[in-house]
């Protein structure tokens, strides 16, 4: 059974692959957007104003499975993002609430890895399957436990190699 409803989904792209992905993906006719911002660059004898990704490495398209199916065989694009072994969803808002960001004129910066205040779950170590959320993005790497229902708070201070990953929405959502 084919399903034909549409939906934003993330791609990811080669290295440096965005620009030609987007090209590739007009050529084709499936929709895409892909966040861009500019930037003055300096470089010893010059400056110059470069227009670059965002989110360096992706590209969202609004496609049904064909499509997404069409997509992933460009040789700019390396595979979908997914969740819980479907294609990942991203909400229209979502999408929306990222064009009007960017069409802002602000200074950007995005931050790789986990930052405070992200969910995760820890996988390894004195506590596995323990949620919380990260109070230190330092080398530090301290985790904040909320026990609630006693109103009280642990924060554990992580080991190095302990592993653990950050929450998605919908995981958060399915947790209640």
């Amino acid at each position: 059974m084919t399903n034909n409803k549409k939906f934003w989904q993330a791609l990811y792209t080669q290295s440096r692959q965005e620009f030609k992905a987007e090209t590739q993906l007009t050529a084709i006719g499936i929709d895409s957007y892909m966040p861009k911002i500019s930037r003055i660059k300096q470089w010893s004898d010059r400056k110059k104003k470069v227009t670059e990704p965002l989110l360096r490495g992706y590209i969202f398209i609004f496609a049904d499975e064909k499509e997404r199916l069409e997509a992933i065989q460009l040789n700019s694009i390396v595979r979908s993002v997914f969740d819980n072994g479907k294609p990942a969803k991203i909400h229209e808002f979502e999408i929306e609430n990222l064009r009007n960001f960017v069409n802002e004129t602000f200074e950007y910066r995005v931050n790789n890895g986990i930052v405070k205040g992200a969910k995760v779950k820890i996988a390894s170590g004195p506590f596995s399957g323990v949620i919380g959320t990260v109070i230190d993005e330092s080398n530090q790497k301290s985790l904040h436990v909320s026990l609630e229902f006693i109103n009280r708070t642990v924060i554990a201070q992580l080991t190095e190699g302990t592993e653990f990953e950050v929450l998605t929405a919908s995981q958060l959502k399915q947790l209640g």
